[in-house]
């Protein structure tokens, strides 16, 4: 089984307005609501390729009620722990411009969005101890749990590390997609695998991360750290996949993006369903690509289908780069 871990869910709503002006009412002419949330992303590309998984979290309140029925409308299986604090709302306003002077006042330059993020609930120690036994209950040998995204307030930043710790006891693999401290305590749990971005790749090590052929030295940090796997994404370049031993780069198709917003949590999905059906890391990491170049190749949130992320593996190659063991 597959299980996701959104410890900090959102409910996003996106409104769409002519344009942007301040101290003025301004009239949506489109609006979009999306169940935010790092691992509720993977698991919806991975019910869209037919892997089934199941999606934990916090959520609360009536937001949180529309997030589990929203996210059943769309297959996908959820077990959440339900908190007392009502679930986030993000709010964007997209100004809908036909050209930049649409989107512009004379004090105001070009305005071209505007996004409020909630500060959302406060986790309390009993709700934190409730998904703790939640996951000891449901760790089985050979699982995997992709655990992504941000920590909600009150939740210490190693409360990955405790899942972690959890899951790998009784056999499971842990895949980490996070940043910052909460990243760096993970690490130290030694997880199977840890996805950060390029960026977030060097915030961790302290080593510039520019390119596939310069990211030795990070790679080798983090692995010292205690990780067994690490997947450097590139963006729309491709991305990079390190066993401790050797490396490989898969560099990603040319397309037409539309929208990348997610494509890293596709990225995951697809690279889980390479490992989750036992193919060689070099093929999951192609799979991986493919499935992130789909949803990139998509307009707002929508993910790719096994037929469409199919024609793109087709399209991904890899390579494998110098074999550089790692130093103990």
């Amino acid at each position: 089984m597959i299980y996701t871990v959104t410890l900090n869910p959102a409910l996003d709503r996106e409104l769409t307005v002519p344009n942007i002006h301040f101290n003025d009412v301004l009239r949506a002419t489109g609006l979009r609501i999306d169940y935010g949330g790092k691992g509720f992303n993977v698991s919806r590309a991975l019910h869209k390729l037919g892997c089934k998984n199941v999606a934990l979290g916090f959520v609360g309140g009536s937001t949180g009620y529309k997030i589990t029925f929203g996210l059943a409308d769309l297959g996908v299986q959820t077990d959440f722990i339900e908190i007392g604090g009502e679930t986030r709302t993000n709010i964007s306003i997209v100004a809908d411009c036909s050209s930049p002077a649409d989107c512009s006042s004379p004090n105001e330059g070009t305005a071209r969005h505007i996004k409020v993020n909630e500060a959302g609930p406060i986790v309390t120690e009993a709700e934190q101890a409730a998904m703790l036994d939640k996951v000891q209950s449901l760790a089985q040998p050979g699982d995997w749990w992709v655990l992504s995204g941000s920590l909600p307030r009150g939740v210490p930043k190693a409360f990955y590390a405790y899942i972690i710790e959890r899951v790998q006891a009784t056999g499971g693999r842990a895949v980490l997609d996070t940043s910052g401290a909460a990243l760096r305590h993970g690490c130290e749990a030694q997880p199977f695998l840890v996805k950060p971005n390029a960026f977030e790749a060097q915030e961790l090590t302290g080593i510039p991360v520019t390119s596939p052929e310069d990211a030795t030295e990070a790679i080798t940090a983090i692995h010292q750290l205690g990780v067994a796997h690490v997947f450097i994404s590139f963006g729309k370049s491709g991305a990079l996949l390190s066993d401790g031993t050797e490396r490989w780069f898969a560099a990603a198709p040319t397309i037409e993006e539309r929208n990348p917003i997610g494509a890293g949590d596709s990225a995951v999905a697809g690279l889980m369903w390479g490992l989750s059906q036992d193919r060689p890391l070099p093929e999951s990491l192609r799979r991986g690509v493919a499935c992130g170049t789909a949803a990139a190749s998509l307009s707002g949130t929508a993910v790719g289908d096994y037929t469409l992320v199919t024609s793109f593996i087709e399209k991904t190659s890899v390579r494998k780069l110098r074999t550089v063991p790692v130093r103990g």
